[in-house]
């Protein structure tokens, strides 16, 4: 997702082709390149366009967790998405921090946020305390135009091992700063 957000060129392995899919599915809609097989998953730079609408559900509906990235993948995308998470509340604390970067946000509801784009992101220091919507704005820094601080790093690498190293091994412009407390 975070390729998708940065218009990467990446290839995927490891995941089960068949689990692929609902991710695949509204990333196909917005007009990603990308194709899955083989237990791999490939995506190729794209221009985007908006999903129209983008809703969780229960496997093997889209799921919950994703609802950050793709919100923030949707501020890419040419048009308007609607993105609707009837399981869980939208994580509103990335959404206001997504919004400060720039973003065309639109909340309706705890449930349903209208994004509309494409918006070109700005950098600013961001408070990832929450693993996935954290995720989110990480993806949103690497997509925006200047420098972003992002902290506490440590929530985001529970759910995601050795991210700085990976993120700059994919060709990411990342940097790990360490405080002394």
């Amino acid at each position: 997702m975070t390729a998708a957000i940065t218009g990467g060129d990446i290839e995927v392995t490891g995941a089960r082709t068949g689990d692929l899919e609902v991710v695949a599915a509204p990333l196909l809609k917005m007009g990603l390149r990308c194709s899955y097989a083989d237990d791999r998953l490939a995506l190729e730079p794209s221009t985007l366009t908006a999903a129209g609408r983008i809703t969780t559900g229960l496997w093997p509906g889209f799921p919950s967790d994703m609802v950050s990235l793709v919100t923030v993948l949707a501020t890419q995308a040419d048009g308007r998405t609607l993105v609707h998470d009837w399981l869980y509340e939208l994580r509103l604390f990335a959404l206001e921090q997504l919004s400060a970067m720039g973003a065309g946000l639109f909340l309706c509801d705890p449930h349903r946020i209208i994004v509309s784009g494409p918006t070109k992101l700005r950098g600013r220091l961001l408070d990832a305390r929450d693993l996935r919507s954290g995720m989110a704005l990480i993806a949103a820094a690497l997509a925006a135009e200047g420098e972003s601080t992002v902290t506490p790093l440590e929530t985001v690498e529970c759910g995601y091992a050795s991210l700085v190293e990976r993120l700059r091994s994919l060709g990411a412009q990342v940097d790990r700063e360490e405080h002394n407390h």
